[in-house]
């Protein structure tokens, strides 16, 4: 065992010693307390052993169960990968033939992928015939992403990057004081999955509710009562948060429906938060902390500490990675965490192009610009970045998606989807006037377009993370974007 999982099973056998009777996991069914946390991960290594399992991949709802067969991946030392619920089928299975996985636990509804994949059941797991993937040598998580294109493309992490992640989000996230988080991404979200890591390592009680308790179905629907119920039920002190849970929570707090008084410490990360987002949050007491990450890092790369806080950056580097600005503002990062994207032999660059766009001020704090790729050009030699825009545009409780383009154009335009489908075109307007407050001219939206359906994997203008596939937005929309209305035909 490496000296990284050995220190971190000396954790979790401390925390069985001192605090036996802390729930460590709480499902939907039941509850595991640090004396019992150990040998449940161990009674999952042992039947690992017995059928010889070289890699697990895992499709499971409990994410109680998920978490507990992860970690019995991880101290076992066999590449583990959780296939995100949100894929596709054609999506889980170009995972599994890429990494040629042989054990898979699944739930029943995933019976007829796997025999179509080739897989036949024995018991408690699914097989195949042995087969070598291509895994780089010390592999321990396979997480898979699917990036602006919608092909998952797997990243090798290994146990000492991960578990260095884990040591240095816990270090600063622990003066804080939060002892219960609640997750509410699947676990198969690289920046939950090590966020739970890093509870355990404190000796917190990590929260797993069902996507279904939380209220949460596929990639972006959300029941919100639902979600208030539990936790309401739950009092997690600690979230991790995409900005559009952000949104729901700040809103349901301004209501009242929330007391922002439960929470010691919030994470945002996963996109831009809007100014005015943060603004509201703090001003309502919500405990916000901006990060920062990817998966080739082994996700957190830098975050918003308590009591080293700048609203609106993503807090300064941990202490695990090194980050420097290329010459064009993209931002580079040395980490020890990724060891090659699955199926491709090329050798990982010391300093990884992040693909982002980012500056640091005079404190050493990180400020991001958007996608480096996504960035256009206006026909008055501006460089703009949509996604800046965008999160302007969709952080104000009006509009829920938005697309920005001006390429070559001398004005910006702007696909909209409002929250309220039966919302009027003037209330639409009122929300780009007041996103155009807090940009400059040039990154002002000129004119805009209501869409006549949402974006959707299901029509091919996201990806199944809920990414806009820009290219396909473009090619579909050119004669709305490319139309360079008059300034006063700005509202039509």
């Amino acid at each position: 065992m490496s000296p990284e999982l050995h220190a971190f099973q000396q954790r979790l056998a401390l925390h069985a010693v001192e605090r036996p009777q802390v729930s460590a996991l709480w499902g939907d069914e039941r509850r595991i307390d640090y004396a019992s946390l150990l040998a449940e991960i161990d009674r999952r290594r042992e039947w690992l052993r017995d059928v010889e399992a070289r890699s697990l991949a895992l499709a499971l709802v409990d994410a109680s169960n998920t978490l507990l067969w992860d970690l019995a991946a991880l101290f076992e030392e066999i590449p583990c990968i959780l296939l995100p619920p949100f894929f596709t089928p054609a999506q889980r299975r170009h995972c599994l033939e890429q990494s040629q996985v042989y054990t898979v636990l699944a739930d029943p509804v995933h019976d007829d992928e796997l025999a179509g994949a080739g897989y036949q059941r024995a018991g408690l797991f699914w097989f195949r015939e042995r087969a070598q993937a291509l895994l780089p040598p010390g592999t321990a998580k396979l997480t898979y992403t699917s990036g602006s294109t919608g092909t998952p493309k797997g990243v090798c992490l290994s146990a000492a990057g991960i578990l260095g992640v884990t040591q240095a989000l816990a270090a600063a996230t622990q003066a804080s004081g939060a002892s219960h988080q609640m997750a509410l991404l699947p676990l198969a979200v690289l920046l939950e999955n090590v966020g739970c890591y890093a509870a355990l390592w404190l000796g917190a009680t990590v929260s797993l509710p069902s996507q279904q308790r939380l209220g949460l179905q596929g990639a972006s629907n959300l029941n919100l009562p639902v979600l208030l119920a539990t936790l309401a039920e739950r009092r997690p002190d600690s979230l991790i948060l995409v900005p559009q849970l952000l949104q729901v929570l700040v809103g349901a707090a301004e209501q009242g429906y929330l007391a922002p008084g439960w929470f010691r410490f919030l994470a945002v990360g996963g996109a831009r938060v809007s100014t005015p987002l943060l603004q509201r949050a703090l001003a309502l007491g919500l405990p916000v902390h901006e990060g920062y990450g990817l998966s080739e890092c082994a996700s957190v790369v830098s975050l918003n500490r308590p009591g080293l806080q700048r609203p609106g950056s993503v807090g300064k580097p941990l202490p695990h990675v090194q980050v420097r600005l290329a010459d064009d503002g993209e931002v580079l990062v040395s980490s020890h965490a990724m060891l090659g994207y699955l199926g491709e032999p090329s050798a990982v660059p010391v300093w990884w192009p992040t693909g982002d766009l980012g500056q640091f001020d005079e404190d050493g704090y990180l400020y991001l610009h958007g996608r480096k790729k996504n960035q256009f050009i206006t026909s008055y030699g501006r460089n703009v970045n949509p996604e800046w825009i965008e999160a302007e545009l969709t952080q104000g409780g009006v509009i829920a998606q938005a697309f920005v383009y001006g390429e070559a154009q001398p004005r910006n335009h702007a696909l909209l989807w409002p929250l309220n489908p039966a919302s009027a075109d003037t209330q639409i307007q009122e929300a780009v006037e007041r996103a155009n407050q807090a940009l400059p001219g040039y990154a002002q939206v000129h004119a805009w377009s209501r869409l006549d359906q949402p974006f959707t994997p299901d029509n091919g203008m996201l990806t199944s993370n809920g990414r806009p596939r820009r290219d396909a937005i473009i090619a579909h929309y050119q004669h709305l974007l490319t139309a360079n209305p008059a300034a006063e035909d700005i509202a039509s």
